[in-house]
Formats: C-alpha cells, structure tokens, sequence
C-alpha cells in the first residue's frame, strides 16, 4: 500500500462497538423492564385465565421460512413434512384464540421483540449517521477505484429486481439499489438476534405475570435471576462446584421456595442440566426443608414434554411441576396422530402431570 492510500488512523471509527452496545441496550434488562410495563399498562387486567394469552402475544413469531406461528424447529416444519401440518393447525388454533385472522395472526403476537428492533433501529440509524462523515475520511483516499459502498450486495438486489421483472418499470437507481440491501440485510440481522430476547424475555414476561395477579404477588416474593445463595434456605456454592443462578424463585409467606426453570423449548442438552441444576440445589439446601422445582415452557415435542414429566430424582419425579403455557396447543397441533410419545403425552394432560400455566397460577392463589 501506498502512502497516497494509507488509511488515516486518526479516524476513531468505532461503529460496530457502538452497534453491539446498542444491540444491548434494545434488549437489556431495562429495556425489557420498561417494555414490559408499557404492555401490561396497554393490555389490561392479568388474570389466570388470560395469561397465556399475554405470553403469546408477547413472545410468540411467526417462522418466515412458512409463513405461520413457530411451535417447533423450522427445518422439520417445512411443506411436506408431519409438523408443516402440525404447524397449520397450531397456527388456525392460536389465531381463534387470540381473536385474529390467519393471515392477521402477525400483527396480533411477537410485541417485545418487534418493540426492542425499533429501538434498536433507531439508535443504529443514529449511530450510523454520526460516522458518516468519519466513514467518507477512511474512504477518501480510495476515491476513484470503484471500490463498493457500505452495505452493497449487489447478488441479493439482482434476485429482487429479477424476481419483481416487469412490474418494475424502470431500473433501480444504485442509491436505491444501495437501500434495498441495506433494508433486507438489516431484516434478517435483526430476526437472529431474536435468541438475545427470547431466553431472560421468558422469564421476565413470567415475572410480571406473577407480579400482576394480586393473589399471588401478596403471598409470595417473586425473584428473577438470582443465584442460587441469594434465595432463603440455600447456602453458597462450593469452590468445586459451579454457581448456580435460577431463572425464577417464589417464596412463599410462610417461607415455601419454588424454584422455577423457564424454557421456552426443551433441547437435550437442557434435560441435562435440569438434572445437574437440581442436583446442586438438593445439596445446597439448609433449612432441611422441601422446596418445589417446577419446569415452565412451550415446548410442542412430545416425547421432550413426556421425559419431563417422567424424569426422577432418586425416588421421587424431578419436577414437582410441569407447566406448559397451553397443553392445548400440542394437543391441537399433533390432532389424531397416535404415533411414538403422543398418546403418552396425552395420558400426562389428563393425568393432570402437565398442566396449563392457568391451572399452576389458579394453585399459587390459593396457597
């Protein structure tokens, strides 16, 4: 390289520093927590029997690669295979419960997370207008060279134009073509960072709840991501032993603990570390006393939801509860199919060895 085309160092051009943070910011802890408020102040009463509802319209999105409400892995939800069927009618299911049309669902659900990308999107746009002008100083010395702007793809505005053919009556001016990737590309970002929510927005969207039916909030103290020796009756973790924090703990007036695992979804790897999370909360314990472990989640596999009911602990089951958002939406989803685990799944309903979030908060009230 030479000296007419060094790049000036003096240029402090610290954009991706600055969009990580902001990523933060759109999803942090106070950002959910004012969010959140917004929400509920917005929406009314929490009750038992609606807070599903409240959930669903929080957190659930709808899969873009199928067009319909997500209940389980997108690969093994496309067209042709068993769980497009099972998302179909997860989907049709859902929508009535909400008051929607299927093809309305959208606007109807997925409210934190689209909440956090417009804050994000703005403060991405404020940073990135900041360091325009730091962005032309690095590029000036390569002015002339056809070098391509920030943010061009031109394969991707290629498959657009292509694809829109002739409805498109003239050609694409290259700031415009410039503006369609950058929009497109920002798009899916933003769709992956859906993990950075969906984990901590579980259980905060949780939290709430709790805190929003007086029943409850009145009886129990409801902590939020707190180690495991910041809850009463446990004693701090050894030097060899890994630190433990819980999702969600209640204690009771009367001093009970439920410690509750919030999972969206139940992957394999999770199933092992309830167990080895229990494990330590077991030998940490100090009041010689019961405590509940409850598992929380949406998960639509059956086999998972039926191995999380059977899980044992020495001779006793794992969870003192297992608590889905709405059995009924697996039921519906899976409809007369009677193959593997489904039945089973179906034995654990009506057993009443999983149960619905109403029916868990309806016994918290009346604790």
């Amino acid at each position: 390289m030479t000296d007419e085309t060094q790049i000036p160092l003096e240029v402090n051009f610290d954009l991706p520093q600055r969009a990580e943070e902001a990523a933060k910011g759109a999803f942090g802890v106070e950002s959910r927590a004012r969010l959140l408020n917004q929400y509920f102040e917005q929406n009314g009463p929490v009750s038992a029997e609606n807070a599903w509802l409240h959930a669903y319209r929080l957190l659930l999105w709808i899969d873009r690669r199928i067009g319909l409400a997500h209940c389980y892995e997108s690969d093994k939800c496309q067209p042709g295979r068993p769980w497009y069927l099972r998302s179909l009618r997860f989907h049709d299911w859902v929508t009535q419960g909400l008051g929607a049309t299927p093809d309305t669902l959208q606007q109807q659900i997925d409210w934190l997370f689209n909440q956090a990308i417009q804050s994000l999107t703005a403060a991405s746009e404020t940073i990135l207008s900041q360091n325009l002008g730091k962005a032309a100083a690095q590029r000036r010395p390569f002015e002339g060279r056809s070098f391509p702007e920030p943010g061009e793809d031109p394969e991707l505005v290629d498959i657009i134009v292509n694809t829109l053919g002739d409805f498109l009556r003239e050609p694409l001016p290259a700031d415009v073509r410039r503006k369609v990737s950058e929009r497109v590309t920002t798009h899916l970002a933003n769709e992956n960072k859906r993990k950075n929510l969906l984990g901590e927005g579980f259980e905060d969207t949780l939290a709430q709840i709790l805190r929003r039916i007086p029943a409850v909030a009145q009886t129990h103290e409801i902590l939020v991501r707190k180690w495991l020796h910041e809850i009463p009756g446990f004693r701090p973790a050894r030097k060899t032993m890994k630190d433990r924090q819980v999702d969600l703990a209640l204690v009771r007036a009367d001093g009970h603990r439920i410690l509750v695992t919030a999972k969206w979804s139940v992957r394999s790897d999770r199933e092992e570390q309830f167990r080895a999370d229990f494990a330590d909360y077991a030998d940490l314990e100090s009041y010689g006393q019961d405590f509940d472990y409850v598992l929380v989640t949406n998960e639509f596999d059956a086999a998972r939801l039926v191995r999380a009911c059977d899980n044992r602990a020495q001779n006793a089951p794992l969870f003192s509860r297992v608590v889905h958002l709405n059995p009924a939406g697996p039921v519906v989803a899976y409809g007369t199919d009677a193959r593997g685990q489904v039945p089973e799944m179906r034995n654990r309903i009506e057993s009443k060895r999983l149960i619905s979030l109403e029916a868990w908060l309806t016994d918290l009230m009346r604790a």
